[in-house]
C-alpha cells in the first residue's frame, strides 16, 4: 500500500498547553522554511490540559510573603526529596515570566475585589500562590486562548484525528519524524522533520477510575518506549484524593483541591473529620497522603465525603461554577449535601527522561509536559506545578533550538525504511479486529486493583502475569487495524513500564506505596542547596 511522504521543520505531537505554547513560540521566534505540523489524535482542543481545574502556580513578586525559595521548599517537600533542585529552581524562577506570556496571549486570570490577581491555596502549598481562570476552568481558559492563536497562525498546520503510531529512528539513532495514522480516512503518512516534539500528555486511562479524559492513553510515552528512549520514575502515579464518586458510574469528575483550599473538609459517614489528626496540614496535606487516608477509610467500609457546606454558597458558586453545576446534575446540593468522593488516577510523575528543555536520550527528539520526566515533581507532584512546567519547558525548548537551521530532509535510510515497511504492508486476510473494548476494560481493572494506590510485590507480579495474557490476545504488535487497537497497544507498553518500575523500587515513598515494604518512607535523599537568583530567567 503506497504511503504519502511530507516534510516539515518541526513536528509537534499533542495539542495540550505544552504543545500549543511550543508551536506559538516556535512560529514567533524562528524562520521555519517547512513550517510546523501539529498532530492531535482527536479535536484540537480535546486534551488533558483542558480539564485542569485548580490552576497554575504563580510565584510573583507582588504576592508577599511568597518567594521562589518558599515555592522550591514546598515542591521538594511534596516530592519527598526526589526532585531535581536545579530543575525546581529554574521553573520556579521563571514562573512570573510564564504568567506574563500567557496573559500576552489572551489568558485572563481571575481578579479579586481590588482588581488584582487572585491567588488561592491548594494542598501542600505554604502560601496562596495559585492563579485560576473562570473559577475552576483554568485549563479550559488557557487552552482556549492558545487554540485561538494557533488557528490564526499560517506557519502552523494542524492534523486532527491523527495518531502518531511510530517514531522514525535512523541508523544513527536519531529521530527523523513520525508515522501518522488518520483514524477518519484510515491512511498512513510518513512525516519528516529535523525536530520532533512529544507533548501527548498523561496515562490516566490505563486505570479503571481516572479524572483524565478518554484521550489520555499514554501514546507519546509508548512511542518513546518503542524507540528505546530512556524513561524515569514510572512507579510514581498520582491519585487525586477527591473525585466525584457516584454509584454505578465509573467516570470520575474532579473535585478540585482548591475546594479544600477554600475551607471544605473531608468527612466520613460517622461524621469524623478524619484528616484533622492525621497530618499537620490536615485536609491540605500532600495528595499521596490524603489519597491513602481516604483509601484506608474506604477499606474499613466507610463512605467518604467532602463537606463544602463550610464555604459560603455565593463564594462557592462564583469560585467553582463547574463543580457546582456538576454536583447539581447529580442531585447534590452543596449547601446542604456532602459531596461523595474517592481517589482516582490523575497524573504520572514519571515519563520520558528529559532535561528541563525537553531534550531526550534520542537526538532530535524532545518531550514536554506530562509525557516527560524532568524530575520537577519527584515522588509526588505539588498541586498546579504541572501547567507551569508545560509553559516553562516549552519555552526553554524553543530557546535551545532557536538559531539552528531546521532544514528537513526526506532522504530515507535503511532503518527508517524498515519502520515504514511495517505500515505499508497489506493487511492479512485473517486480520480480524480484537475485542479491544473488553481487553481495555480488563487492563484498567488489573491496574486499579493490583498497581494502584497500595501495591505489593505479589500484586505487581500477578498484574504482570495477567497483562501478559492480554498481550497474547492482541494480534498486531506493529500495524494495528483500528485506532482503538493502537491505543490498547500503547496502554500495554505504559502498564509494563509502571509495573517494572514499581517492582524495582522496594521501599515506599511518595505516591509509590509498597505495603510489603519494611519502611513506610525512607530517608529522603540529600537536597542540594543553592542561591536563588535571576540567572535562569528565560522569558523576556
Amino acid at each position: 500500500m503506497p504511503m504519502k511522504h511530507s516534510k516539515y521543520s518541526v513536528i509537534i505531537v499533542g495539542s495540550g498547553i505544552a504543545g500549543l505554547y511550543a508551536a506559538i513560540k516556535l512560529s514567533e521566534t524562528m524562520t521555519l522554511p517547512d513550517g510546523i505540523l501539529l498532530l492531535t489524535k482527536s479535536q484540537l482542543a480535546e486534551c488533558n490540559s483542558r480539564y485542569a481545574q485548580g490552576g497554575i502556580v504563580g510565584v510573583l513578586p507582588e504576592n508577599k510573603p511568597d518567594s521562589v525559595s518558599l515555592h522550591i521548599a514546598d515542591t521538594i517537600k511534596a516530592g519527598c526529596g526526589l526532585c531535581d533542585f536545579n530543575v525546581v529552581k529554574f521553573i520556579s524562577e521563571n514562573s512570573r515570566y510564564a504568567i506574563d506570556d500567557l496573559m500576552k496571549y489572551g489568558v485572563v486570570f481571575d481578579k479579586n475585589s481590588e482588581n488584582k490577581l487572585n491567588f488561592t491555596l491548594e494542598g501542600a502549598h505554604s502560601v496562596r500562590r495559585i492563579l485560576h481562570v473562570g473559577g475552576d476552568a483554568t485549563g479550559y481558559g488557557i487552552e482556549k486562548a492558545l487554540v485561538e492563536k494557533v488557528k490564526k497562525d499560517n506557519n502552523i498546520s494542524i492534523y486532527e484525528q491523527t495518531l502518531a503510531v511510530d517514531l522514525l529512528i535512523d541508523s544513527k539513532k536519531q529521530c527523523r519524524g513520525v508515522i501518522s495514522y488518520n483514524s477518519a480516512t484510515n491512511e498512513y503518512e510518513a512525516l519528516y522533520a529535523p525536530v520532533t516534539i512529544l507533548a501527548t500528555g498523561g496515562t490516566g486511562q490505563i486505570y479503571k477510575y481516572t479524572t483524565n479524559p478518554s484521550v489520555t492513553t499514554g501514546d507519546g510515552l509508548a512511542l518513546g518506549i518503542r524507540a528505546n528512549a530512556k524513561i524515569k520514575d514510572m512507579e510514581f502515579i498520582q491519585f487525586h484524593p477527591t473525585a466525584l464518586s457516584i454509584e454505578n458510574d465509573d467516570s470520575r469528575f474532579l473535585i478540585s483541591e482548591s475546594v479544600r483550599g477554600e475551607g471544605a473538609k473531608l468527612i466520613n459517614q460517622n461524621g469524623e473529620y478524619f484528616m484533622e489528626k492525621l497530618h499537620p496540614q490536615k485536609d491540605l496535606a500532600p495528595r499521596d497522603i490524603v489519597a491513602r487516608a481516604i483509601f484506608s477509610q474506604l477499606a474499613q467500609g466507610n463512605k467518604i465525603f467532602l463537606d463544602a457546606t463550610l464555604i459560603p454558597i455565593e463564594k462557592f458558586k462564583q469560585r467553582f461554577p463547574n463543580i457546582y453545576k456538576n454536583c447539581l446534575e447529580n442531585n447534590i446540593d452543596v449547601t446542604k449535601d456532602y459531596i461523595p468522593v474517592s481517589p482516582a488516577a490523575h497524573y504520572c510523575m514519571g515519563g520520558i527522561k528529559t532535561e528541563v528543555n525537553g531534550k531526550t536520550s534520542i537526538d532530535n527528539l524532545f518531550a514536554i509536559g506530562e509525557v516527560a520526566c524532568t524530575s520537577l515533581h519527584g515522588a509526588n507532584r505539588l498541586a498546579s506545578n504541572s501547567l507551569l512546567e508545560c509553559v516553562v519547558s516549552a519555552y526553554e525548548l524553543v530557546n535551545t533550538i532557536s538559531g539552528k537551521k531546521l532544514q528537513s530532509s526526506d532522504i530515507i535510510d535503511e532503518a527508517v525504511m524498515t519502520t515504514i515497511k511495517k505500515y505499508t504492508a497489506e493487511d492479512s486476510a485473517d486480520d480480524e479486529e480484537t475485542d479491544v473494548a473488553e481487553l481495555v476494560s480488563t487492563l484498567k481493572r488489573i491496574m486499579w486493583e493490583k498497581v494502584g494506590i497500595i501495591r505489593t510485590e505479589a500484586s505487581l507480579m500477578r498484574a504482570k502475569s495477567e497483562i501478559n495474557e492480554i498481550k497474547k490476545q492482541l494480534k498486531h504488535k506493529d500495524k494495528c487495524v483500528s485506532y482503538e487497537e493502537y491505543e490498547l497497544r500503547n496502554m500495554l507498553y505504559v502498564a509494563d513500564a509502571i509495573i517494572d518500575s514499581a517492582l524495582i523500587r522496594k521501599e515506599s515513598i511518595g505516591a509509590h506505596f509498597r505495603a510489603d515494604s519494611k519502611n513506610s518512607q525512607p530517608e529522603k535523599e540529600d537536597i542540594k542547596t543553592g542561591d536563588i537568583s535571576d540567572e535562569s530567567k528565560i522569558i523576556a
